[in-house]
């Protein structure tokens, strides 16, 4: 689409005809002898007269051109402009972390689908986390995974693809056989320090307690609340097993409520794909929508044409006048030429 950024400026267009109306041009009478067969006066006396002052008329050319040229700079003046298509672009408004267990115990096959059949609490980790991420269309997410201690596995990112398939990728017992819950709390921290997104979340899935970290996962849970952290806690496996099996409900809990955030606790995968269903809900998708319209600058093709037009002008009419003049100087030697011979001829 085109446009004028100042079309304003289009009232300036009359501005010449109204100076040749409001200011004409002074002139100024004055006597003078016209005297008749100067030329041939001139000749008799052997003498060449030199070109007096001439004021030149308008051409018509000119007159039509002059117009031309003023429209084209009063329109490059306007700036005209192609504006093209807008483009758009997405910018999340959160900031979603996906903190994974992946201790030795996630392999255990105590797992029920909604079919009946029972698989590894892994396999049902991988298919329902894999799925939330695919609705988390306007989110940026990261993924982190734990065992013996934390790994970031994916930074924050848009592609939710290459998410997806670092999900699917991920093996039991690939970060050790223990449990760092404090110590993923804390990389998740760290992971949101250079967020600028406005709401920080972080999903957090155990089926264990914390047995291997080195920062407590309650103090890790008042670094979060004071860094605008939101923690949400997902408890998976037996509440009644011993030892390091045994998930701490009660610890997911606390961390949850320090935060703001909400502790669920599923006991096989429809009930997993609820919960996720139910954060899927309660975080909502919130992106804002950045648009703007390149444009490209046209202005100097008519500021162009008006000075090719000017200059045409000037050279056209320099070579018309050196021709006249050379015409006319022509046309007096061979009047001066004739002039002599008849002299000579009288004399004698």
């Amino acid at each position: 689409m085109y446009q004028l950024e100042y079309p304003w400026l289009l009232a300036l267009l009359p501005l010449p005809l109204l100076v040749w109306w409001l200011m004409p041009a002074y002139r100024e009478e004055s006597a003078s002898v016209r005297l008749p067969f100067f030329g041939e006066v001139a000749s008799a006396a052997g003498l060449k007269p030199a070109p007096g002052a001439v004021v030149p008329r308008r051409h018509w050319l000119q007159k039509l051109l002059a117009p031309v040229a003023w429209a084209l700079v009063v329109l490059a003046l306007a700036r005209p402009q192609f504006v093209e298509p807008p483009i758009q672009k997405i910018q999340p408004a959160r900031d979603l972390l996906l903190a994974l267990d992946l201790s030795q115990s996630m392999d255990a096959r105590d797992y029920k689908r909604p079919d009946g059949a029972v698989i590894a609490r892994v396999d049902a980790v991988r298919q329902v986390v894999h799925d939330f991420v695919g609705r988390r269309q306007g989110d940026r997410i990261g993924l982190v995974v734990f065992g013996d201690a934390p790994y970031p596995q994916v930074p924050f990112t848009m592609d939710h693809a290459l998410v997806q398939t670092m999900i699917d990728e991920m093996l039991p017992g690939m970060a050790g056989p223990s449990t760092a819950l404090g110590d993923a709390v804390g990389l998740g921290i760290k992971m949101f320090e250079h967020s600028k997104a406005p709401q920080k979340v972080m999903i957090l899935l155990t089926d264990g307690n914390d047995t291997a970290s080195k920062m407590p996962p309650p103090k890790a849970a008042e670094i979060a609340k004071e860094r605008g952290v939101t923690l949400h806690t997902v408890g998976i496996g037996d509440p009644n097993a011993s030892g390091e099996d045994k998930v701490d409900l009660e610890l997911l809990r606390r961390l949850a409520a320090t935060t703001g955030g909400r502790f669920f606790f599923a006991g096989n995968q429809g009930e997993l794909e609820q919960i996720y269903a139910t954060l899927d809900r309660i975080t909502p998708q919130n992106q804002k929508t950045l648009s703007w319209r390149p444009r490209r600058e046209l202005f100097m093709w008519p500021l162009g044409a008006a000075v090719l037009i000017v200059i045409a002008y000037q050279l056209l009419m320099a070579s018309w006048a050196l021709a006249r003049r050379a015409s006319a100087a022509r046309t007096a030697d061979e009047g001066t030429d004739e002039g002599r011979p008849a002299q000579q001829g009288g004399g004698a």
